[in-house]
């Protein structure tokens, strides 16, 4: 029961970053987050990434890839809107 659990918030937390995306679409800013900050965060996540991805620990893998490709949207447009 505890690994279920585990396994949806480890699905679940990274679509917190849509409300991002979505807020810096809108308002066709970001200027209120770094993109050193993003990049920093991003560089971490991919380091992290191989140990996740070869885990057999299904929470820690599913997390991992959940993250990294809702991340790299979030630096997609951080940057995207940083530059106007």
């Amino acid at each position: 029961m505890m690994e279920k659990i585990a396994f949806i918030a480890a699905i679940i937390l990274p679509l917190w970053n849509i409300p991002l995306i979505v807020r810096i679409i809108k308002r066709k800013s970001s200027k209120d987050i770094s993109p050193y900050w993003t990049l920093g965060v991003w560089t971490c996540f991919l380091l992290m990434a191989p140990a996740g991805f070869c885990s057999s620990d299904p929470v820690w893998r599913i997390f991992n890839i959940m993250n990294l490709i809702l991340f790299t949207a979030v630096v997609i447009v951080v940057l995207t809107y940083s530059r106007k």
